[in-house]
């Protein structure tokens, strides 16, 4: 979901590794030790959650986040949390990154100082205000000047232990007076709209025909004046009520201007908890990738794109556009990811792949090695895998791995590292039992083998059968390379990694599918002479279970029926696709005549066949909505039930179920994949209405009758099919963003293709590292990249010129206070003045 410019949508997304954490304080209790886990937060909204490490000072996460964020965010924060299962979990510490510093720590191990947490590093939101002084005459003749401060509003104000009653408080102080007033408290909202005006008296009445608006001493005093504007939330609670945040102004910078409006970041205390020591609290080892993507409209992009899609074409593919980008970025896979989805989203996949591919197995000399190093082909087709593989994956495989980690069935089978009253044999026996189930899933699943990785895997077959016309298992060897050694195998290792569990399995679970990972990937490497591919002597005898002739045979008729030419017709797979699941809060849609339209906590299931709920987990499912029966999924207005990040599933006769999803990272998935499968549907709804229907009316357009079409035109949504399930302009944006980054490397890179092309001699060392086949054909393809990358560079800077222009200081959209944006006034201004 990208966030709407004039002329330009900008997406943010961010990637992020949670090592591990330690030297966090010991528990106040006998046992000292703690269970901890981690949250993820944009600002203060929880958007991913790890798994509880329990009983560590030291606990290591090991897991992977990865989302789109589809709102504006000041900090990236990370929370520690100890649990406790008879009070509320307590917080440790916590690490906040502002967003205009992520960029420091871009894609590096960084341990960060957990900081201790109070209201005022948990101040967040912004106000709008309006100051006026003015002169006023009272009925004496006589001249005083006011100051009318009113409070419009508030946005994104810290929710305090699950509720926001706020209020604000405005205070005029100065060395010798402090006079404050107090706005209404608004109920059960962090967007509070006050629209109040409160006057304080700034100067003692003066003569009305002095020309000077301050006597000399109500000059003096005037200066160190100033307003401050406190955000409370009012609580029950006999403590008093919690600190959300201030605002402090001087005075003196209305004697320049007489009136002042403005939106401002509410700010921490001064006195702030400044005492204590930032060491006391432990460290957290966090990997964090942030990227802003700035993407203008298609045809901006199309000399580049018409380059990059001609890549397949190009004699030889080492020419080509996709395949020099391959060459210039420092590693393979930061090409792969753009490249692929680029070509997926145009249906270019097979043939570049099969380009490339053919092309590496051509300087292949040894058939054992093929297709076994980091190569651009390598993680092409890898990227190609997860894309196109995932719900394959969940069929084969979720099943099965989420019994491994239910039921913890011992299966460790080195004899060293057997608990007290664990049997090896029973061991062996469980783990043998669990290899063979998933062998069995996995070699009868070919049917269910999307068709892109199909034909991907006959390619390769053909072209490595044809190279290596003596070996007659290399056909088979270039497919299990990849579907068994970097999809199927990677996929049990790290089942969270493939979304077939949520988090990293806890570490008995994760040693068991260690062995399991390790016995599927040797089953289906063919290699001859297998138990000699085991280090450890206890995996070469576990192997004896499966050293049978079945075993090889039904690898490759596996091998066979997903390489195979012709294969047959795509169908539809009959058994439901698990899509999505998880709690949320629903309404009650009033399907009972005198039902309660109350709001539960209820267990939502998506598969491509309908979408469900029910009470648990498992449970009979109360309501179940065919896919053919949504006809459109939008987003909902707070102001509806005064709930955030809640959307809505329209079905026929106007019937609408309320969904509230836990934050705005999960109301966008859920959205996206609700309507991503309903795409299709004859009867799709093209308005819709963006509020509720209550008291009788909409709330958006005030229509009365609960049958009236919509008022707002439906969202565009994603197509329903993985070509087009990916913004093509914004792949070709961020090839645009590597070419940019690696411009030197471009331009070395042509310095090799002249100087190949009149020296025939020993090639010159820094060259070495291209891999140039053709250097007037590469100089040709070199030409065009560079000068669709400049051209494409000059219209960021225009518009970078142009929004500084337009861009108002103090403005909704850029507060007062907003370091980003005074770091970005300052930049333009030196381009600036460094262009005039």
């Amino acid at each position: 979901m990208a966030v709407e410019e004039e002329g330009l949508r900008v997406f943010q997304s961010v990637r992020i590794k949670i090592g591990e954490a330690k030297n966090l304080p010991t528990y106040p209790g006998p046992n000292k030790m703690r269970d901890c886990y981690c949250t993820v937060n944009l600002d203060q909204e929880e958007v991913f959650r790890t798994k509880i490490v329990e009983k560590s000072l030291c606990p290591f996460y090991g897991e992977d986040f990865y989302c789109e964020i589809p709102r504006t965010f000041r900090h990236l924060s990370f929370y520690i949390f100890d649990r406790d299962v008879f009070r509320r979990d307590s917080i440790i510490g916590k690490v906040a990154i502002q967003k205009e510093d992520l960029q420091k720590y871009h894609n590096r191990d960084t341990w960060f100082q957990l900081q201790h947490v109070d209201a005022d590093s948990e101040v967040q939101g912004k106000v709008h205000l309006e100051l006026r002084l003015s002169e006023v005459i009272t009925d004496t003749g006589v001249v005083c000047h006011k100051l009318a401060t009113r409070v419009l509003e508030c946005q994104g104000l810290p929710i305090v232990n699950g509720q926001c009653d706020p209020y604000a408080t405005v205070t005029l102080a100065g060395p010798s007076r402090s006079e404050a007033k107090k706005t209404k408290v608004k109920k059960k909202t962090n967007n509070p709209h006050f629209d109040e005006v409160f006057y304080f008296e700034v100067t003692r009445p003066s003569s009305y025909n002095k020309k000077s608006h301050f006597d000399i001493e109500d000059v003096d005093e005037v200066d160190k004046m100033e307003i401050r504007v406190d955000l409370w939330n009012a609580s029950n609670l006999k403590f008093g009520d919690e600190f959300l945040g201030e605002l402090r102004l001087p005075l003196k910078f209305l004697r320049q201007s007489s009136s002042y409006e403005a939106w401002y970041f509410l700010q921490p205390r001064d006195n702030g908890n400044k005492s204590l020591k930032p060491d006391d609290l432990g460290s957290l080892r966090l990997n964090v990738v942030y990227t802003e993507d700035h993407v203008f409209s298609s045809d901006y992009y199309s000399p580049l794109r018409d380059v990059l899609l001609k890549s397949a074409d190009v004699e030889p593919v080492s020419a080509s556009a996709a395949h020099i980008l391959g060459e210039v970025c420092r590693e393979k896979q930061e090409a792969a990811i753009p490249l692929v989805r680029l070509f997926l989203h145009y249906g270019r996949i097979v043939p570049f792949i099969s380009a490339i591919a053919n092309a590496e197995v051509k300087r292949t000399q040894d058939p054992n090695t093929i297709f076994r190093g980091n190569s651009l082909t390598s993680k092409c087709i890898d990227e190609t895998m997860k894309l196109a593989g995932m719900h394959y994956l969940q069929v084969t495989l979720k099943p099965i791995i989420d019994e491994i980690c239910q039921v913890h069935k011992p299966c460790e089978i080195d004899p060293v590292k057997l608990k007290d009253g664990e049997n090896l044999e029973n061991n062996r026996e469980n783990l043998r039992q669990y290899v063979d189930r998933i062998f069995t899933v996995i070699t009868k699943s070919g049917v269910s083998c999307p068709t892109v990785m199909c034909d991907i895997f006959f390619s390769l077959r053909e072209s490595a059968a044809k190279r290596f016309q003596g070996d007659l298992d290399v056909r088979y060897t270039a497919v299990s390379s990849f579907i068994f050694l970097r999809f199927f195998a990677p996929a049990i290792l790290s089942p969270n990694l493939f979304q077939l569990t949520p988090h990293h399995p806890d570490p008995q679970t994760s040693r068991t599918l260690t062995l399991i990972s390790k016995t599927i990937q040797t089953l289906g490497s063919l290699s001859k002479s297998k138990s000699a591919n085991f280090k450890e002597s206890y995996m070469a005898t576990f192997y004896d279970y499966f050293n049978e002739q079945k075993y090889a045979d039904a690898v490759k008729n596996f091998l066979d029926l997903i390489s195979s030419s012709g294969r047959r017709d795509h169908k539809s797979i009959e058994q439901p696709i698990l899509l999505k699941e998880g709690f949320m809060i629903k309404r009650a849609q009033g399907r009972k005549r005198f039902g309660m339209k109350n709001f539960k906590k209820r267990w939502f299931r998506l598969t491509n066949h309908e979408f469900t709920y029910q009470k648990s987990k498992g449970d009979h499912p109360l309501c179940s909505i065919p896919i053919e029966n949504i006809l459109a999924v939008e987003r909902l207005e707070e102001e509806s039930f005064k709930m955030k990040n809640m959307f809505q599933v329209i079905q026929p006769e106007r019937r609408v179920l309320y969904i509230q999803a836990n934050n705005c990272v999960e109301a966008k998935d859920w959205i996206d994949i609700l309507t991503k499968v309903s795409q299709c549907n004859k009867k799709r709804l093209t308005v819709y209405h963006p509020s509720a229907y209550l008291n009788g009316h909409w709330l958006c357009c005030k229509a009365t009758a609960d049958n009236t079409p919509g008022c707002t035109p439906c969202t565009g949504g994603l197509p329903a099919n993985i070509q087009l399930d990916i913004d093509g302009d914004r792949e070709t944006e961020r090839i645009y963003s590597l070419f940019n980054l690696y411009m030197p490397k471009l331009e070395k890179m042509q310095e090799a293709c002249g100087s190949k092309s009149v020296y025939d001699g020993p090639e010159e060392e820094e060259y070495s590292t291209f891999i140039i086949d053709d250097p007037k054909e590469t100089y040709k393809t070199l030409k065009l990249i560079i000068e669709g990358v400049g051209n494409l560079e000059q219209e960021h800077a225009q518009y970078k010129r142009d929004k500084f222009k337009k861009t108002k200081y103090g403005s909704q959209e850029h507060p007062i206070g907003d370091k980003s944006f005074q770091t970005y006034i300052r930049q333009q201004s030196e381009i600036s003045a460094h262009s005039i």
